[in-house]
């Protein structure tokens, strides 16, 4: 009891304090779920369940993240699960919509509130994995006693956010643990392993949008989020990913301007990592085709005539195979 009494006190002291949100993201957070959101660090109520009914029918509205995150999922529970962790994916409001957890553990997930069909939103919870991560947009751990909740101070939570194929958050991947012995360094190594996952769930689902699409992919040093366009047969940009619009100082979510690719391509911000990735690309079906350029253009679904435009803007020689 007096833990959690010292938990509360100093979360109301810190939320209250303007001064102290303004120095940290999580006073930040601790401030809105009690002054924005309303909430008692002290409340004792369990987490907020949505009907089976309406789970239905988030997982339906989700269901085109969910079909490309459910092998993720089974490869990070693989990797996390034997050490007590659960994984969770959630839809953009944090609605568990799955879990994959040890039987031998089902129990304590299910008293926590950690199971699908509970409401870990910020609004919900106050300051918490899930919902911190989507309140704010960016991957977060919150470790035990930095939750508002009293009640969830024996938990870590690692979570990334999931972006879809509109640049728009879809949900959040969440590593759960109430093991007492979890460190916060071994939260890092997990939270590493979470933000992967969440950005290879982006790319599958990217990709599967954008299926009859030519994807280019690139890497830019100032970002460690993925990087993709989606171009059609007349090299017109159709769809970029969060991080790709970032890097090209596109519209933050919604469908892309149908612009020439190499419209792209000139710019100074990032041309770099994009025309290193294309030159790739244009001189390996070169090389695969011996040099016959109307072979390399069948090849990468272009016409001769675009290959050539191409192959002359990148400095590409027919003999550069």
């Amino acid at each position: 009891m007096a833990k959690s009494t010292q938990h509360i006190d100093r979360i109301v002291e810190t939320a209250t304090d303007p001064a102290a949100a303004a120095r940290s993201r999580l006073a930040a957070s601790w401030r809105r779920s009690l002054q924005h959101h309303g909430l008692d660090p002290g409340q004792k109520g369990d987490v907020q369940r949505i009907s089976a009914a309406a789970l239905a029918e988030r997982r339906r509205r989700a269901e085109a993240m969910m079909r490309v995150a459910m092998p993720r999922l089974d490869a990070l529970y693989r990797l996390v699960g034997s050490s007590g962790c659960g994984v969770l994916l959630t839809d953009a409001e944090g609605v568990v919509l799955d879990l994959r957890a040890a039987d031998g553990d089902a129990d304590i997930f299910q008293a926590w509130g950690l199971a699908p069909g509970t409401d870990w939103s910020e609004a919900s919870e106050g300051t918490n994995g899930i919902g911190t991560c989507i309140a704010e947009g960016r991957r977060v751990t919150i470790h035990r006693d930095e939750h508002f909740h009293a009640r969830n101070i024996d938990m870590s939570c690692m979570d990334a956010p999931i972006f879809g194929p509109e640049g728009d958050l879809v949900g959040a991947l969440d590593v759960s643990s109430a093991r007492a012995d979890q460190t916060e360094a071994f939260n890092r190594l997990i939270a590493a392993q979470v933000a992967q996952t969440a950005r290879q769930i982006e790319v599958d689902q990217f990709r599967a949008c954008f299926a009859t699409a030519r994807i280019i992919v690139a890497d830019h040093e100032e970002s460690d989020a993925a990087i993709l366009l989606a171009v059609d047969q007349d090299d017109i940009l159709r769809g970029a990913t969060r991080g790709a619009r970032r890097a090209f100082g596109l519209q933050a979510a919604g469908p892309v301007a149908a612009i020439p690719a190499s419209d792209l391509f000139g710019r100074e911000d990032g041309a770099s990592g994009f025309e290193k990735a294309e030159r790739a690309a244009v001189v390996r079906a070169l090389a695969r085709a011996h040099g016959n350029v109307s072979q390399a253009a069948r090849s990468l679904g272009i016409g001769r005539a675009t290959l050539y435009r191409r192959m002359k803007r990148l400095g590409i020689g027919e003999t550069s195979a």
